[in-house]
């Protein structure tokens, strides 16, 4: 699962699915879905953050020095759909606004109680906490190598991975075409708690593979050799929870 500082928990696709005019309805009433998932992500930042630092203050770790902020929030599927509606009354509310619509109006009301609901599950069942946070990493830095892998385009991604083993979320895939060659690929900096970072590989953006047998070095590149391993595992999307952060009930406006 991905962290909630790796970017808004739900995506336009995931919103679609629960929605299918959405797109339509942006589309005709000017409305950009990628800056409301950007809101919805900032708004939900502010409730967590309260709930987190009540959570602290009630269990004492706030005083001990050991604070969890949101870079070490877990997306769980409650706070993903918590995510996904707000994002959708959002749209709704501002397509309502410009038109004055009762239909409009119905759906927003909708989204409305839909993503209160899911705010409660997640009070219910608490926030996911990594206790060694591995952020999404970024793109992978490709360039042609020396080699003989066979002529097509590969897709590559990439993941960091923590002293404990856990692996972060795998970033967007990049591609390269080879001509009688093969190719390196490496990733920036390393960020605070990694140990190193795993690479995949495939011909199809669905079905990348693990390459690599243990994780390499942080900064350190990899070449690929002259066959791709297909019986690694395929990318993950993230590193699980390490415990669950019960929270406090709290009031919400509106």
């Amino acid at each position: 699962m991905a962290l909630f500082t790796d970017g808004p928990p739900s995506s336009i696709e995931q919103l679609t699915t629960l929605d299918s005019q959405l797109l339509t309805i942006a589309s005709s009433e000017g409305i950009d879905v990628t800056r409301k998932l950007e809101l919805a992500q900032e708004e939900l930042a502010l409730d967590l953050q309260a709930l987190l630092q009540r959570a602290g203050r009630a269990d004492g770790w706030m005083q001990a020095g050991s604070r969890q902020g949101l870079d070490h929030v877990v997306v769980t599927a409650a706070l993903r759909l918590w995510h996904a509606y707000r994002t959708l009354e959002m749209t709704y509310s501002d397509a309502y606004n410009s038109q004055l619509n009762d239909r409009y109006q119905g759906k927003r009301d909708q989204f409305h109680a839909i993503a209160r609901s899911y705010r409660e599950r997640l009070l219910e069942a608490g926030v996911g906490i990594a206790s060694l946070p591995v952020p999404r990493a970024a793109a992978v830095l490709l360039q042609a190598s020396p080699g003989s892998l066979p002529d097509n385009v590969y897709y590559v991604t990439a993941a960091w991975v923590n002293g404990a083993g856990e692996e972060g979320a795998s970033a967007n895939p990049e591609t390269i075409a080879t001509s009688s060659s093969t190719f390196a690929a490496q990733l920036g900096q390393a960020p605070a708690n990694i140990a190193g970072w795993n690479v995949y590989v495939g011909v199809d953006p669905y079905c990348m593979t693990l390459q690599n047998s243990l994780p390499l070095e942080a900064g350190a590149a990899w070449v690929q050799p002259v066959w791709i391993d297909t019986a690694g595992r395929k990318a993950g999307d993230g590193q699980a929870p390490s415990y669950v952060q019960a929270l406090p009930r709290m009031m919400q406006r509106g």
